[in-house]
Formats: C-alpha cells, sequence, structure tokens
C-alpha cells in the first residue's frame, strides 16, 4: 500500500511550486516508507509515498509511460488481485510491460480501456491517472472504499490525497469546519456520512466512484453499485458459491513479494480466512502460517461477560493456532501506552475515533509489522451477512434510525445547551436516516420484513463497514503495513447481497449461511462460537487514566472542547461512579472509559489542528 496526493491547478504554474507539493506528500512518510516521488507540470502535480509489496525494485511512482504524442502519469495506493489476468489480456493486445507490479498493469489498463477500465478490476485501490494530451485527471475510488481518497474543489483548484492531512499541508487550504461537520463528530460519530470529509470544502470520493477534472469543470460518476435482483440458488449450492468464491479471494491476496500473516481472534471470521491462509501455504510450500492476537494486561483478571461480549478470545486463539499449525504472536499492551496511543490515533485518522478501539489497533499493527508487511484480517463479514446483534433484535429492526444511533439522545445531552441549539444532532441524524433509505435499492414482490432486512443490510454495508474500513486503513497505514480484507470482494458481496434473510440466516444462527459454506474448513465448535467482538481493555486501571484526563480538560479554561460539551454533566460523571456509564455503541457499550477517552480524542484533534469554526 501507498500514499497519494496532488493539485491540479489552471492558475497557476505548479512548477513554481515544488516544496508545497514536497511537504503535501511527506505528510503520507507512515503510509509509504520504503520511497518517495513527485512529479510536476505546470497544472498537474503528483505526489507519491511508496510500501514495496510487489516488484520492489521497478514499480516506483509516479509511473509515467509514453504513448506516442501522449504522456500518462499515475498515483495509486492498492492492489489488484486479478492484476495476472489483466496483463495477459493486455498483451495479447500487443503491451509490452517492464514490470512485474500492478502499477503497471493499472496504467496500461486504463491506456488501451480508458475510463472503463475500473469495471475490470478486483482489487482495493485509490488511483489517478493524469492525460497530457487531454489535460485531465481521472481519479478512482475502488468499489467498497477500502482504500481513502479525500479531495477538495474550489475555483478550479483540485486538491487530493489518501488522508486530510495531505490536503491540510496545503497553504491555501485552512483547517475549517462548518455545524454539519460537528454534527458529523459529535452526534453520528466515527460512522461518517459517505462523502463527506468532515472539514469544511473538503469530501470524500464514495466507494464505486470516479472523478474526472478537466478545463470545462468537475464530473463524478458512480461506476458500482448494489443491485438486486432474485436469488435463485438452492441452500447448499448458495453455501458452496460463497465456500468457492471466499478460497479464490484469499489465494488471490495471499500474493506478495514480502512476509504475509493473519490476524486471529478465534472467531468464525478470523478463522476461516486463517484456515484457507494457512492451507494456501501448505499447497505452494511457503511454510508456517504466522497470526496475530492481541489482549490487554490483567484483562482476564477483569473481564465479565456481557451481550456484547459474551466470551473471551484467549482459549478459541488457543484452539485455533493448534488446529492450523500456525505460529501465533500473543501481544499484550498494558494502560500507559493504550492512553498515548489516544492521541496517535487522533494524528493516524485526522479525526476523532473508535477511542481505545483505535489506539489498541495502532499498538496491535506497530508490533505486527516488525515481522510483516501484509496482514490479513476479517472486516465486513458481519455486515454483509447479518453478524451484529442488531439484525437480530426487534428494537433495532422497528427503530427509526440507524440501528448504532438508538442512545443519539442520550449521547447528545452530554453537550452544551447552545451547541446543541446550532447543530440540532437529533434531527441531523434523521436527516441522514432518510437519506440512507432513499438509496436502498428494493426488490419488487418482497414483504415488509424482507424489505427490512434489505435496508439494514444496506445501512451496515454503506454506514457501518466503511467506519471499520476506516479505522483499518489509518491504524495500520500509520505504521506501513498493509491489511488486506478478503471479505471485501466485490464479487463475494454481490452474490452475499441477495441472498434472502431466511438463507443468510440458516439454523436461526447471526451468519448461518457463512457458517454452512465453511463446513469441512473450521474445527465445528469454531464454527458455532457465538460472535465477540474487537477485545477491549477491562482494567480499571484504564478508566481513572482516562478519567484524570478529561478532568484535567474541563479545568483548562483554554480546552477547544469546552464550546461543545455539557461541563457539568461530563465533570459529575468523571467525579462519580463513571463505570455504571452505559450506552449502545457501535456494536458494543461505550462505558465511562470510551466516553472520556472519545473526549480526550476530541480535544487532542482540536487542539493539534487548529480547527477553526466556521
Amino acid at each position: 500500500m501507498c500514499g497519494i496526493t496532488g493539485w491540479i491547478d489552471w492558475q497557476k504554474d505548479l512548477t513554481q511550486y515544488p516544496s508545497v507539493l514536497e511537504q503535501m506528500t511527506y505528510t503520507l512518510l507512515n503510509r509509504g516508507p520504503d520511497a518517495s516521488g513527485t512529479w510536476i507540470t505546470q497544472h498537474c502535480a503528483l505526489g507519491h509515498r511508496r510500501l514495496s509489496v510487489m516488484d520492489p525494485a521497478n514499480g516506483a511512482q509516479p509511473m509515467v509511460r509514453h504513448y506516442g504524442e501522449n504522456v500518462f502519469t499515475i498515483v495509486y495506493n492498492g492492489e489488484l488481485y486479478n492484476a495476472p489476468e489483466l496483463k495477459k489480456e493486455l498483451e495479447l493486445r500487443g503491451h509490452v510491460f517492464h514490470t512485474t507490479c500492478d502499477t503497471e498493469v493499472l496504467l496500461v489498463s486504463y491506456i488501451e480501456w480508458g475510463r472503463s477500465c475500473v469495471d475490470r478490476l478486483n482489487g482495493i485501490y485509490a488511483f489517478g491517472v493524469w492525460n497530457s494530451q487531454d489535460q485531465s485527471l481521472f481519479l478512482v475510488r475502488d468499489r467498497l472504499g477500502v482504500k481513502p481518497l479525500f479531495y477538495s474543489y474550489t475555483d478550479g483548484r483540485l486538491l487530493f490525497g489518501s488522508e486530510p492531512k495531505s490536503i491540510l499541508a496545503h497553504p491555501d487550504f485552512p483547517a475549517q469546519i462548518s455545524g454539519e461537520g460537528l454534527a458529523e463528530i459529535f452526534a453520528v460519530g466515527p460512522a461518517r456520512t459517505p462523502g463527506h470529509g468532515i472539514y469544511s470544502n473538503m469530501s470524500e470520493l464514495k466507494p464505486g466512484h470516479w472523478l474526472n477534472m478537466d478545463r470545462n469543470g468537475l464530473s463524478i460518476r458512480p461506476y458500482w453499485k448494489l443491485e438486486s435482483k432474485p436469488h435463485e440458488d438452492d441452500i447448499d449450492t448458495t453455501a458452496q458459491r460463497i465456500h468457492e468464491l471466499l478460497q479464490d479471494t484469499v489465494q488471490r491476496q495471499m500474493a506478495s513479494d514480502v512476509p504475509i500473516c493473519t490476524l486471529l481472534s478465534g472467531g468464525l471470521d478470523s478463522s476461516a480466512l486463517s484456515a484457507f491462509a494457512a492451507n494456501y501455504n501448505r499447497d505452494n510450500n511457503l511454510g508456517q502460517l504466522h497470526t496475530f492476537s492481541i489482549d490487554y494486561v490483567d484483562n482476564a483478571k477483569y473481564f465479565k461477560s456481557n451481550a456484547f461480549q459474551p466470551n473471551s478470545d484467549a482459549p478459541w486463539i488457543k484452539r485455533m493456532t493448534e488446529f492450523l499449525g500456525s505460529e501465533h504472536h500473543y501481544l499484550e499492551f498494558d494502560t500507559p501506552e493504550l492512553v498515548e496511543s489516544l492521541k496517535t490515533a487522533v494524528f493516524a485518522r485526522d479525526l476523532p475515533g473508535m477511542a481505545d478501539v483505535d489506539g489498541s489497533l495502532y499498538l496491535f499493527c506497530r508490533e505486527i509489522k516488525k515481522a510483516a508487511t501484509v496482514a490479513i484480517s476479517g472486516e465486513a463479514a458481519d455486515e454483509i451477512f447479518g453478524g451484529y446483534p442488531w439484525f437480530h433484535k426487534e428494537e433495532t429492526l422497528k427503530a427509526n434510525t440507524f440501528p448504532w444511533s438508538l442512545a443519539t439522545k442520550d449521547r447528545v445531552n452530554l453537550l452544551s445547551p447552545d451547541f446543541l441549539e446550532w447543530v440540532k444532532p437529533e434531527q441531523y441524524v434523521q436527516e441522514r436516516y432518510r437519506q440512507a433509505l432513499s438509496e436502498v435499492p428494493r426488490l419488487s414482490g418482497e414483504n415488509h420484513d424482507q424489505n427490512r432486512m434489505r435496508e439494514m443490510s444496506y445501512l451496515n454495508i454503506t454506514r457501518f463497514m466503511p467506519t471499520l474500513l476506516d479505522r483499518k486503513d489509518r491504524m495500520s497505514m500509520a505504521v506501513g503495513l498493509e491489511v488486506r480484507v478478503p471479505f471485501c470482494d466485490h464479487r463475494l458481496v454481490e452474490y452475499v447481497w441477495n441472498i434472502p434473510w431466511e438463507m443468510k440466516s440458516a439454523g436461526d444462527r447471526e451468519k448461518g449461511i457463512l457458517r454452512r459454506a465453511l463446513r469441512g474448513v473450521l474445527p465445528e465448535d469454531v464454527l458455532t462460537r457465538k460472535k465477540s467482538p474487537y477485545p477491549k481493555t477491562h482494567n480499571p486501571s484504564y478508566l481513572e487514566a482516562v478519567r484524570t484526563w478529561v478532568l484535567d480538560i474541563l479545568n483548562d479554561s483554554n480546552s477547544p472542547l469546552l464550546t461543545f460539551i455539557d461541563v457539568d454533566k461530563i465533570r459529575a460523571l468523571a467525579e462519580g461512579d463513571a463505570d455504571q456509564f452505559n450506552l449502545p455503541w457501535f456494536g458494543q457499550l461505550m462505558t465511562g472509559p470510551q466516553l472520556f477517552a472519545y473526549l480526550a480524542q476530541a480535544d487532542t484533534w482540536l487542539r493539534h489542528y487548529k480547527v477553526s469554526i466556521r
């Protein structure tokens, strides 16, 4: 993986501003620690930071190809999993390749097929191609939005980058935020509205979209979306097809010129991917699979089972490592570094995020990077197959809001009255919910219950899943670790999208059809294990640390956070029994520690980025 950035401007000679491009590119150092490159012409400036995974010697970017009088230049972040097939087809069409990297395959695909090349791609990517003859830039983001791509377009000037920080590095782009952006931060939370860049005048190119800029202006179009149609396969055929797609996807994503490992929690999703990966290694004589798991100091001592986290991962990890024969690495973190990682996570996202869930993932990825450059992870299975509790609860199915927003009223009551009056967060969340429902591709003939489950699937795939993909991308790329997510293969998503809910929940179990598809791949007890989310710390020392941090913020009259929160209510929680504070929050419980950590992240963000309010 890599980091990309760029600047298109018809009003300036960009060759006079090389230092600006270099600074924009430098901000992405962590995404691409292995190499750096820039390319500048009068009106186009492109920057790239590289993490070498395929063909380290010859894959430098920006990559330039000459075709007659025309010059094509690409910056690219991602992986093409069908690059071998595309390369073979392009060679039959007369193209000659000079590298073995997928960057060249992608660039030549654009040269051969133009914008329609995106229909042929299987992978995760964000890329831009400059066409010197047309004086145009073509920007693309992958179908599910695994790889990020932000942009700003004002008065004929386009800035873009893998992360907001590269755009914020431009001297003419201030870190400002409007009431709408603040509503995204304090009401919507990490599950941002698709396309919303949070900062004023910044957007995120939506998944499955391309952007084209030339002297006539800017155009944005979708090239992929979910389509609803009848599912005609019986349950056995469906399970077999899922098995085949998942196996093929993992095999494609195991391709690498550098060490590759898997993240293993002992749950259904990570165990399945690890099993397919271990089989791939054995079949190709690649040696023992390395697997990694995360935990916290004294977690076993303080862990308490609840509806959101029914059991501990440790026994299941042991079960799977013995089954796989993998070389397993247990990584454990203590309170001090977990607290410190809250700040690092903000700098990785350029925004407050999922508190300790972000910070611990950053620490996890940092340690994995010492042994591997590429990892396989199980994100997206719950959204695609309907694994979360809210798919199965009458309360959430009947709620007229996002299933993760049931406690919006309780959360926003912790904000200041003036801020509530200005932003109207509850109203904002409702508007975003109605917007989401208006997008759902309906299927004629479905009854009310079937239609509602289709809505729930759509909300999860397009609103909640990007939250976890953003988190995984930012925390992993902050340490130069590439993480691949096989459940986001668009062929699998397209197929599962139309499986009727009665079949998806076969056996009256969450992800029932996936469990059926994995028979013979996993031990029976792992196949039937109840879902348990990403582990968090239960150590009371963490509560004390973030409680103290928040009290320090409340006692600092210069804190920019105080404008937005109800200081008295937050103080009462921080000085009282914060362990009794529990709200449903993104598939888990927002407890006192999670609330305090999020507020600390928000304060860090406002201070560090010197955010001004419009």
